[in-house]
């Protein structure tokens, strides 16, 4: 039998109309955002917006990018960078004329606040947790008019995240520390790397109460000893205090390639990708 999240999500898809504008969608900044018409002109100013729109179909109203978007190469090769979240460019955003433009929900960038004082239709928001990965392709099918697209990308990547976490189920819980970068920054439980983890038969040594990626003392991390890094390199064992570590000791130390970097920091379609690789590093005997 199939599982209800397969049954349900086909059941959506079969039922997936043509989305009806003018349509009015809250962003993560409260904001009410409102399209007249089915946006033929956008704007991605995060690489995890850009996958989704490609990946659900609507990559053919895609009319810019920012310098981060890599993936698929193929497309995005093709398509004009007008900078990034923290340094947009502007001129150039405004001269395309966007009847829509996807950004983060970040009040450091302040990008949508930058964008739509410039007149444009912007959309603030980004996954934060496992969970609104799934929110967020949704509300982008609907938002372009692809909903049969994105609800077909949930089902499939439900069902790959489900066969690859039943792989590890019956295994160990490893305790892990993943790092972002060297200050270091972690993932809490609650984070969408952090979901992926505790998937991947791992356990962050990260307390939920700090958040979902909080910066960590060095005191906690060698308090907690866990049995797997990923993120860093070798080199990270000459920290002082690591030496004794169990992940050090046990040359248990993973620096992710590019391409299985991109797939854990981005909130999108390649979740399944993201997983797999954290399997490889805290499970490996599951993928044999």
């Amino acid at each position: 039998m199939r599982p209800f999240f397969v049954l349900s999500t086909l059941a959506l898809l079969s039922n997936a109309a043509a989305t009806s504008y003018p349509l009015t969608v809250t962003d993560d900044l409260g904001r009410q955002v409102t399209l007249k018409s089915e946006p033929r002109r956008i704007i991605a100013m995060l690489p995890s917006h850009t996958e989704t729109l490609i990946a659900i179909g609507a990559g053919n109203q895609l009319v810019a990018v920012d310098v981060y978007s890599n993936y698929p190469k193929a497309m995005t090769d093709m398509l004009p960078k007008v900078g990034s979240g923290y340094q947009p460019n502007l001129e150039a955003i405004v001269a395309l004329k966007p009847d829509l433009v996807l950004a983060d929900e970040s009040s450091g960038s302040r990008l949508t606040e930058k964008l739509a004082a410039a007149g444009l239709t912007v959309y603030g928001g980004t996954a934060q947790t496992y969970n609104e990965v799934f929110e967020k392709i949704a509300v982008l099918g609907k938002m372009t008019n692809h909903e049969a697209g994105s609800l077909n990308l949930i089902t499939r990547m439900r069902a790959e995240l489900n066969t690859l976490q039943a792989s590890v189920a019956r295994l160990p819980k490893v305790s892990t520390y993943y790092e972002i970068d060297p200050t270091p920054y972690s993932v809490g439980p609650n984070s969408f790397i952090g979901a992926l983890i505790k998937r991947a038969g791992g356990e962050t040594i990260v307390p939920a109460v700090l958040g979902d990626f909080p910066k960590l003392s060095p005191e906690l991390i060698v308090k907690a000893n866990p049995q797997v890094m990923v993120g860093l390199t070798a080199d990270a064992a000459k920290r002082s205090g690591w030496a004794e570590l169990r992940a050090v000791q046990g040359g248990r130390i993973f620096k992710p390639t590019p391409e299985e970097d991109d797939a854990l920091s981005r909130p999108g379609p390649r979740l399944p990708a993201a997983l797999r690789a954290l399997i490889k590093y805290i499970h490996p005997e599951a993928l044999k």
